[in-house]
């Protein structure tokens, strides 16, 4: 289960392949949990999280709007929102920021088959509170050998990836506020790829990495019908390489 994923390295590259506008500063490349990153969601819903007095409003009027519109067919031009955020989810019912900063390093993922009913992220998934995380490449760490070699896994045609993720909002007592986010995984164990890497034992799971022509729709989908979304990417459209480190360019003869 990745702890660590890239960000997209090029402004323009958020508005080529997600339609957004991208972020006056790109921000931090590598992203860890707790570290701000991005996510996207739609212009109705980004109002929603910055004026959470029309919140419950918006979300009423956006699901009766649902319930008529076929989940295949998004309306075609909504406008997608880019929010700056920090990766690991906060519940809304947290109490304090301490509480928030010791729970947010464990909730950076989400597994897809328990989301609606885990306590940390069934507020999120039942309240529709969906986005897509936009990477360029996820890291896992290969244990085959017995030594963690970490693993860069990106697309073969070296496009970024548009990942299902859930959001929320926090607010405490004082009026700090906290917009948080999680990544959506799936079950590996038999994906041709990402069943090698994670603790040898362990269930693998890789995250939900959305087909670009779905991204709308998974903004829209109603609950009932989200976890049509949660697949396997083909493993033939994935490469991975393992990361070089300094040490590893030290000519043996000249350690120790």
């Amino acid at each position: 289960m990745s702890t660590h994923y890239e960000t997209l390295p090029h402004a323009e590259t958020y508005r080529e392949a997600f339609a957004v506008d991208p972020p006056e500063a790109l921000g931090e490349r590598h992203l860890w949990p707790r570290k701000p990153g991005f996510f996207i969601v739609h212009a109705t819903t980004a109002a929603a999280i910055s004026q959470p007095t029309v919140a419950k409003a918006t979300t009423d009027v956006e699901t009766h709007a649902l319930a008529d519109a076929p989940t295949e067919a998004p309306e075609s031009n909504t406008e997608r929102v880019l929010i700056p955020a920090q990766w690991g989810l906060v519940p809304h019912w947290v109490k304090s920021a301490s509480d928030a900063k010791l729970r947010a390093p464990k909730l950076v993922n989400a597994k897809s088959d328990t989301a609606s009913t885990g306590t940390a992220f069934r507020d999120a998934w039942l309240g529709g509170q969906r986005c897509i995380v936009p990477m360029a490449a996820f890291y896992e760490d290969d244990l085959r050998s017995g030594k963690a070699v970490p693993t860069r896994i990106a697309r073969v045609d070296g496009k970024p990836m548009g990942v299902a993720g859930l959001w929320a909002r926090w607010q405490g007592s004082d009026g700090e506020v906290i917009v948080s986010y999680c990544l959506l995984t799936v079950n590996a164990n038999n994906h041709a790829l990402l069943h090698r890497y994670g603790q040898p034992g362990s269930e693998k799971s890789m995250p939900a990495i959305l087909n670009e022509g779905a991204y709308d729709a998974w903004l829209t989908a109603r609950p009932e019908k989200a976890k049509e979304f949660m697949r396997q990417y083909a493993a033939n459209w994935l490469l991975a390489n393992p990361v070089e480190k300094k040490s590893d360019k030290v000519p043996k003869g000249l350690l120790g």
